[in-house]
């Protein structure tokens, strides 16, 4: 994929070779402290309970404090070095803390860590940690993605999960999108990763000026323009509506349009 980021606030921007954008929120030191802190917490009573199970089992078939409290600190190892290494693995980029908070991992090209990602970036919090935290928290303030040096070696950062936008199916609100949608091939079915991006553009634009508007509708709208042969002056801000109206609206009851997901549907393909 290809990263062509405009900065705007806390934003970060990235677009396919398909011309379809996505914007991310980054997560800044101060989103992900109380996540980290959250984790560290859970870490230190899974500690404690494992101890206390450790010693009771030693304890019952005779064998001294020596033997449960090794095992307690390799388990302690263990639980240190991997515990968000697997959780961001299997947990798609969260860990309890970061879920709590709303946050998750992400590769700088906008796609879910793999396995590889997700532990380096903890095994390296290492780096982060010298001294108290300063190495990480400097880092972050250095790049506009607030990455750390665990991050910037792998390719990973942190973002704002908005679950809000994806809660519901939506009318735009213009009538010339229905319109519009009348003018979009009948056979045209559209990607499951350009029917994500129509749902998450047309949930935010009324968010945007029409200026801004504008300007992420051309990166999506100019190729699909091209491709049904719409005239140069079609408004490409009404074509992507349009589009998600022949999408996720037609077709559809009023109750399904109100309570349903615009990825329900998708989420078995």
């Amino acid at each position: 994929m290809a990263d062509q980021r405009g900065q705007l606030d806390t934003s970060i921007e990235i677009i396919t070779p398909e011309n379809i954008a996505f914007q991310y929120h980054v997560a800044g030191p101060f989103r992900r402290l109380p996540a980290y802190l959250i984790d560290l917490l859970i870490r230190a009573v899974i500690l404690g309970v494992a101890a206390i199970g450790a010693a009771l089992s030693f304890g019952l078939l005779g064998l001294g404090p020596m033997w449960w409290m090794g095992a307690i600190l390799v388990f302690g190892f263990v639980l240190t070095w991997f515990y968000g290494g697997l959780f961001e693995t299997y947990y798609n980029g969260q860990t309890p803390g970061k879920r709590l908070m709303q946050i998750r991992v992400v590769s700088t090209n906008g796609q879910p860590i793999n396995g590889m990602q997700a532990v380096m970036r903890n095994v390296l919090r290492a780096i982060d940690a010298q001294p108290f935290y300063l190495s990480a928290l400097v880092a972050s303030m250095m790049n506009d993605r607030f990455q750390r040096l665990g991050d910037l070696a792998c390719g990973t950062m942190v973002v704002i999960e908005e679950r809000r936008w994806f809660e519901g199916l939506m009318r735009t609100g213009e009538p010339e999108a229905a319109k519009m949608a009348g003018l979009i091939p009948a056979d045209f079915q559209p990607s499951r990763t350009l029917a994500r991006a129509l749902a998450i553009y047309v949930q935010r634009r009324r968010m945007f000026s029409w200026p801004r508007r504008l300007e992420i509708a051309r990166h999506l709208g100019e190729p699909l323009r091209e491709k049904f042969n719409l005239p140069p002056a079609t408004n490409l801000d009404l074509l992507l509506c349009g589009l998600y109206h022949r999408t996720f609206i037609t077709d559809r009851g009023e109750d399904e349009i109100r309570e349903g997901s615009p990825f329900l549907e998708m989420q078995t393909t």
